[in-house]
């Protein structure tokens, strides 16, 4: 994983001098990360990743911060259902990115300022430019400086497309979350997957959510 020592102790200061670099993810983890700040969120099946990456970004969304879903596995009117049990998102910014409802060819999918669409989960540079388009509105036009980014799930991109591609996609679109200061989680399901693409894909990350059947969520942050 990324070194994150230095990243922390530059943060803690602005934190402590009066700044915002910190994004706290309490009450859903037990944690506090500098802007810019990359997690995967890893566990088997059916151990709510999905449902801890939408909370943190709830939270996040009811201080005023962007929130943006990339779902690569639910289209976007389900991802909207689910993500307003967790509060109001009429007139917050909030926006989806979706790549599954054109594929399935089923559903309305002209594009609006909260749901943008691509091809199918293999179209990653569709993906990237879609997310930098939110971004740019989110962090140029609206001045939003703090936003918190969600894939789900890392599990589907590597079902379509080998490892290699796949590292190279998320190695740009973890540095766009930095070069915005935002805060990205990136869910997989680490049952599926052999030793060597996990150890693969945590080389792009500064921390692993670890989920599990019989016990809270755990953090652990690169040194």
């Amino acid at each position: 994983m990324r070194r994150l020592a230095s990243r922390v102790v530059a943060s803690a200061s602005s934190k402590s001098s009066g700044g915002d670099r910190m994004y706290d993810l309490r009450p859903h983890l037990d944690a506090d990360v500098p802007a810019g700040t990359n997690l995967l969120v890893s566990g088997p099946p059916l151990t709510g990743k999905r449902a801890l990456a939408l909370d943190v970004l709830a939270s996040g969304l009811a201080e005023g911060e962007g929130a943006v879903v990339v779902t690569t596995k639910d289209g976007a009117e389900r991802l909207v259902s689910e993500f307003e049990k967790r509060g109001d998102v009429d007139g917050r910014p909030f926006a989806v990115v979706d790549t599954v409802t054109r594929q399935q060819g089923v559903g309305d999918t002209h594009e609006s300022d909260r749901i943008r669409y691509t091809s199918s989960p293999v179209d990653m540079t569709g993906i990237g430019i879609k997310l930098s388009e939110v971004l740019r509105e989110f962090y140029e036009a609206r001045g939003l400086r703090r936003n918190r980014i969600a894939l789900h799930s890392l599990s589907t991109l590597l079902m379509y497309s080998d490892l290699q591609t796949v590292f190279r996609f998320l190695h740009v679109f973890t540095g766009r979350v930095q070069s915005v200061d935002g805060l990205g989680l990136f869910v997989i399901d680490d049952s599926a997957h052999d030793d060597r693409t996990m150890s693969t894909l945590k080389q792009l990350f500064d921390g692993v959510v670890t989920t599990s059947e019989d016990a809270e969520p755990t953090v652990r942050l690169a040194e």
